[in-house]
């Protein structure tokens, strides 16, 4: 009897020993997923504009803009939702969508770029969820807000410039910029 049930606990343990080791070797070769630490502040080449709020640099890292959301342009879920949730036409979205990756690619393609990092490091997809800097310091996340070809998204722990931003927002709505002169919501 005792035998068995030290045989039944040892074969739980190795089970859950093997579920585990299973489990962190799938994180660590999730794409974008190894041990990325960034120091405060790195550089990088914008090569693409994936869309208006995600960029792929050079080195193949992808970027994904803090405190920023625009339109998508690519069809996803989140497109299907967004077209419910504003009543909009999935076309009309994706039209607003090319508009914002347009004004981030004139703004940022083909340049250097300072990233910098707040609390959470990466997201789901493993992009790397960053501040952007332009050379002469425009702040890209902002300007894509303050120019109205994107709005506020914020999601703690990541809240570094988000009075900053929803303050941006604010004066782009206003002043009818970019996108708010077509829609009073995006």
């Amino acid at each position: 009897m005792k035998i068995r049930r030290e045989l039944k606990l040892i074969q739980a343990a190795v089970l859950a020993a093997a579920v585990l080791l299973y489990v962190g070797l799938k994180f660590l070769n999730m794409p974008g997923k190894q041990a990325y630490t960034p120091s405060k502040a790195e550089t990088g080449f914008v090569a693409r504009v994936v869309d208006g709020d995600t960029l792929k640099l050079s080195d193949g890292r992808r970027v994904r803009l803090v405190g920023v959301d625009t339109p998508e342009l690519h069809y996803s879920d989140k497109l299907v939702r967004d077209s419910k949730r504003t009543r909009r036409d999935i076309k009309e979205i994706q039209a607003m969508g090319r508009r914002s990756a347009d004004f981030t690619k004139r703004l940022c393609e083909g340049k250097a770029i300072k990233i910098e990092t707040d609390v959470k490091k990466l997201d789901r997809y493993g992009r790397i969820l960053a501040y952007a800097y332009l050379g002469d310091g425009t702040f890209v996340n902002a300007k894509i807000i303050e120019e109205g070809y994107g709005q506020v998204m914020t999601i703690p722990p990541n809240v570094k410039h988000a009075d900053r931003f929803l303050k941006l927002q604010q004066e782009a709505r206003g002043a009818r910029r970019g996108l708010w002169a077509v829609t009073d919501d995006m």
